[in-house]
């Protein structure tokens, strides 16, 4: 497919593939095409059709895989279900996929009004906790109103929400009409948009752009001068968990005859400094128009689309990458928000910090019907995570990742709570340190405290007892002493922002209240902690 064509066919692409066809059976032991292999510098690489429930005798294009591998969102154009279907203009709708435990895809199925329109329809980007999706098109309480992105949310009967689109500043300043498209980083704080150079160009620039306080979206910036060159297509752009390791199509020189995959990293927080982009060469591309990578959390495979020896004109396939070609290894949290008191699921919003600076590394939302929810960390920090939910206190969790050789691609399960703001209700504070043996609050404990300061002064009425305990090791008159110092220490911090001396008493309980056994490691980790306790609301 020449880039000619691609006036009216804005979200598709296909990336013919050197080889010759040969027989394999898919991930549902179905006999399908299949690539020769390409071995470079000794690795064998090999491109595998993803299978009959996903391909079939029409083209199916522009693949979007979820973050735990599992999800495959893809374009099917021309399907008798599509809701265009029959007209003179090509129709291109939204199908997607489950993949089982055992790796096989289920039977694809087609998304429902008001995500697939009259339009050309696509997902641009799934979030790791796979509760929402980003579409083609602007849509305002679900009607569409034109070009532009749009999020949807998952709804607890497992179908999606009325699409509403995001608040770009100047949109319209960059959107000429002709080619666009977007995706997200995987922390959801910024997008990536391209467009066209000037009106009525083919040649496209991509572009950045961050989420505000406020929800809005700031106005794009264009990434600078080494990813988008003067009279060239830079498009479709990819940004890989890491957060740092981006992949876009281009025509630059250096590639195989039209647009190729190149891959580049992100030097610094500006989104301007890169390192030189690099051709990932053959299988991944080729003499043709080769665009639309994605890739899942864990990075080892790339899916893509090619027209060569497949079904019908166009199939979804993953090649495995080599390991220069994959991005920094990551790890995927996974794991459920509950109420504390009845154990039951929450459906939440997420926020996680780095420690000790406090600054926001990304959100998320807990599933509608059972509370699960997943998020991407990249290595070499340190993470507070916690659930918000109204008339509820987040008990938040601390992730050491700093601490964690870099050893590849890890999934770690972590359990969120939500305290009721009620009397009685006991909220242990994660994220309050000391240094062995003293009682001086170190400054990475001040983020969880002023959530404790934040809950006093909107909830005028309450009053606390701010509590600290210990384990068995130490005498029983040590552990009072120390214990009784660090919650004076905590509530000394808390009163000196201004919260009345009436409203927070401090208490040290030494090793009187284990909450675990004191025989292991992590027990007694359990029982070295700091709480408090509703007393009056």
């Amino acid at each position: 497919m020449k880039r000619a064509i691609l006036l009216s066919i804005l979200t598709t692409c296909t990336c013919y593939l050197f080889a010759q066809p040969s027989a394999t059976t898919d991930t549902s032991g179905t006999l399908v095409p299949q690539k020769d292999n390409i071995i470079t510098a000794g690795t064998i690489l090999k491109i595998e059709n993803i299978g009959v429930k996903i391909n079939s005798n029409l083209p199916e294009l522009r693949p979007t895989i979820s973050a735990d591998g599992n999800i495959l969102f893809f374009i099917c154009e021309n399907h008798p279900a599509n809701r265009k279907f029959g007209e003179i203009r090509n129709s291109q709708d939204i199908w997607y996929s489950f993949r089982d435990s055992s790796g096989k895809w289920g039977e694809a199925r087609h998304m429902e009004h008001p995500l697939n329109t009259y339009y050309y329809n696509a997902v641009f980007w799934i979030s790791p906790d796979n509760n929402r999706i980003l579409i083609r098109n602007a849509f305002i309480n679900g009607d569409y109103v034109g070009n532009g992105v749009s999020m949807s949310m998952l709804r607890e009967d497992g179908s999606w929400g009325k699409p509403e689109m995001l608040r770009i500043k100047n949109y319209e300043k960059y959107d000429r009409g002709h080619q666009y498209g977007a995706s997200m980083s995987h922390d959801g704080q910024t997008l990536l948009l391209y467009f066209g150079e000037t009106k009525g160009s083919f040649d496209n620039d991509i572009f950045v752009s961050f989420l505000q306080k406020d929800g809005s979206w700031s106005e794009p910036k264009s990434l600078g001068k080494k990813i988008n060159l003067p009279k060239y297509d830079e498009l479709t752009p990819y940004i890989a968990a890491d957060g740092v390791t981006l992949y876009f199509s281009s025509n630059r020189p250096g590639g195989f005859g039209d647009n190729d995959i190149w891959m580049t990293k992100r030097l610094d927080d500006s989104w301007q400094k890169w390192s030189d982009p690099v051709n990932l060469g053959v299988p991944i591309n080729s003499a043709d128009w080769d665009a639309f990578f994605t890739l899942d959390a864990g990075g080892e495979y790339a899916y893509l689309t090619t027209s060569q020896e497949g079904y019908g004109e166009s199939d979804i396939v993953r090649v495995k990458l080599l390991e220069r070609e994959k991005p920094d290894p990551v790890v995927l949290v996974s794991g459920n928000v509950y109420n504390k008191k009845t154990n039951q699921p929450i459906n939440a919003s997420l926020l996680y910090e780095t420690l000790p600076e406090g600054t926001e590394a990304g959100n998320a939302i807990s599933n509608p019907a059972d509370g699960s929810f997943k998020i991407v960390l990249p290595y070499d920090k340190n993470y507070l995570i916690r659930a918000t939910a109204d008339h509820f206190f987040a008990q938040s969790e601390n992730l050491n990742l700093d601490s964690l050789v870099k050893a590849g691609y890890k999934v770690i399960h972590k359990d969120l709570y939500l305290v009721p703001i009620e009397i009685g209700q006991v909220v242990r504070l994660n994220n309050v340190f000391f240094d062995f043996d003293k009682w001086d609050l170190r400054p990475e404990s001040f983020i969880e405290l002023n959530r404790v300061i934040k809950l006093l002064n909107e909830n005028p009425a309450i009053e606390i007892e701010m509590s600290a305990h210990t384990d068995s090791r130490g005498s029983d008159n040590y552990n009072i002493k120390l214990s009784d110092n660090r919650a004076r220490s905590v509530t000394e911090y808390i009163l000196a922002k201004g919260i009345a001396p009436h409203r927070i008493t401090s208490k040290g309980y030494g090793e009187t209240q284990p909450v675990a056994t004191n025989e292991t490691d992590e027990g007694r980790q359990l029982n070295r902690r700091v709480e408090f306790k509703i007393l009056k609301n």
